[in-house]
């Protein structure tokens, strides 16, 4: 890969690549960070990997860096599922919609946060999904149906408690 097909293929996937870093990390600098650590990564290996395949790496790239800054800085944003509710009593302003969906999506596990991400909001195949995280199509649509039940469920938790 040349430099100007390096160019063309950051320029056509950063903002996906983005989006998918903010709605994981939740943070804005820790998602600029992941994915600038992906851009130079690419960089890199771009003798490696084959251009057809990038937008695949660069996912699977992105979501191996993402799962390993949690695990490093030991930032947890996931919640124990019994906890939702008691914190959401304290605080009044977390019932806008958007807000409960987001800390519904934070306490998935870092792989059904990825799947469903990259499925409900970037809007990928199962194929791609698993291209990118090296497992089967089979394994994507099991993962998805778990993180879906799993908001399902809290989701209906919320509704009780109003």
């Amino acid at each position: 890969m040349n430099r100007k097909e390096y160019n063309t293929i950051v320029g056509g996937l950063s903002d996906h690549l983005y989006n998918f870093a903010f709605k994981f990390m939740r943070n804005e600098d820790d998602a600029q960070d992941i994915v600038q650590d992906v851009f130079e990564k690419l960089w890199i290996n771009r003798r490696k990997v084959d251009k057809s395949k990038a937008k695949s790496w660069m996912f699977t790239t992105a979501h191996h860096a993402m799962i390993n800054f949690i695990q490093r800085s030991k930032r947890s944003v996931a919640m124990e599922l019994h906890e939702l509710p008691e914190t959401l009593m304290h605080d009044a302003n977390i019932f806008e919609s958007n807000e409960v969906v987001q800390r519904a999506v934070a306490i998935l596990p870092p792989v059904q946060r990825s799947i469903m991400l990259l499925r409900d909001l970037e809007g990928y195949s199962y194929q791609e999904i698993g291209e990118m995280l090296n497992i089967t199509d089979s394994q994507v649509k099991v993962y998805l149906f778990r993180a879906r039940k799993k908001i399902k469920k809290q989701l209906k938790g919320l509704v009780e408690l109003v």
